[in-house]
């Protein structure tokens, strides 16, 4: 009798092994068997190092709504709100969303061609504004447009249609990314390739402030800045992809404060952004398929970049900037390879990263 429940304690424990083994390669074989331009396409990541954001599976609750190539995301935390760009022919540019994953609305805006950053200015006040850098070639193109929350366009910063390198009138060559500050103040980083490399502060009136224009290696030149971020502390931290770092400025002077380079060693910095608790700077390296948390330094002190976590996407991912909730902390990754917008929330949902 006692050798017969050993032999059925053995016998049950063999099979939840091989059911255990099973639902394992069943799974990896449905997961595995998505590709990157399926519509519902989520893919398998990574957690390297501390873990601080997980992704939310249930976001957007429409993914087939992204048709094209998702190049930029921008999220107004007062009203709950996520503005997708994408590019492609007969999509529309952009697409908008609720924080809870509801689809509100797109935009069939015409004067829109290749929108590339994005920035929600005035998010708290009534009238809150959707900025979009457009690197287009056509007549629209090479300009940096402010429009209504439901996609109406309200001004354009440049010369439409024209590349070119003035400030009187200002003049444009595929401008990254604009950043716009509490105070109305803008913080533009001018040359997704073009013949541009500048770093621009306006005024509220879009008087230039001060600026950086030199393409080079050396303190305060730039090859291709894509992203920028100004922090709490009057620093202002820029992607300089091409040549694989960060430059730090000081927001009022412009004077250049330090350079991190450590941490791209691998590949190039496309997107910096600041969580809301001010302790890590959030930044994509889109070849790597990979999004870093990195140490935010104390004020008075820039020195080097050290990596907290790491997400590990899958590759053809190509995330290319990203966007935070300022309320909840949560993370908005647009993707170029993989054609769709995520969501990814920090562990501490049911509370924030801050």
């Amino acid at each position: 009798m006692w050798i017969n429940k050993r032999s059925q304690t053995y016998l049950i424990a063999s099979g939840m092994v091989l059911l255990v083994l099973f639902m394992t390669v069943l799974y990896s074989s449905s997961s595995s068997s998505q590709h990157p331009s399926s519509p519902n396409f989520k893919p398998d990541y990574q957690l390297l190092g501390r873990p601080l954001y997980k992704l939310d599976l249930s976001w957007p609750r429409n993914p087939e709504l992204f048709t094209g190539q998702v190049f930029s995301v921008a999220v107004n935390q007062y009203t709950g709100v996520v503005y997708v760009g994408q590019r492609g022919d007969n999509v529309p540019k952009v697409l908008v969303f609720s924080t809870d994953g509801d689809f509100l609305m797109s935009w069939n805006t015409t004067s829109l061609e290749m929108p590339h950053g994005m920035f929600v200015g005035d998010a708290a006040s009534d009238s809150p504004s959707v900025w979009i850098t457009d690197v287009g070639n056509g007549p629209y193109g090479h300009c940096i447009k402010q429009y209504s929350s439901s996609g109406k366009l309200l001004q354009v910063l440049g010369t439409p249609g024209k590349a070119g390198s003035g400030l009187d009138p200002l003049q444009f060559d595929q401008p990254a990314e604009v950043f716009v500050h509490d105070s109305g103040e803008l913080y533009i980083v001018d040359g997704d390739g073009g013949m541009n490399n500048r770093l621009i502060k306006l005024s509220k009136e879009h008087q230039v402030l001060w600026m950086h224009a030199e393409k080079g290696q050396g303190l305060a030149q730039f090859y291709i800045p894509h992203s920028v971020t100004v922090d709490t502390a009057q620093r202002v931290w820029v992607a300089d992809r091409g040549n694989k770092r960060i430059q730090v400025f000081n927001s009022i002077t412009g004077d250049w404060l330090g350079t991190w380079g450590s941490c791209f060693t691998e590949d190039a910095p496309y997107s910096v952004r600041l969580t809301p608790d001010k302790k890590y700077f959030v930044v994509v390296q889109l070849n790597t398929n990979q999004i870093s948390l990195l140490d935010a330094p104390p004020v008075g002190l820039i020195g080097q970049c050290n990596v907290i976590s790491v997400i590990q996407l899958s590759e053809d991912v190509k995330p290319h900037l990203v966007d935070l909730d300022l309320t909840t902390g949560a993370l908005y990754v647009a993707e170029i390879g993989a054609q769709q917008a995520q969501k990814f929330i920090p562990f501490s949902l049911g509370g924030s990263l801050h």
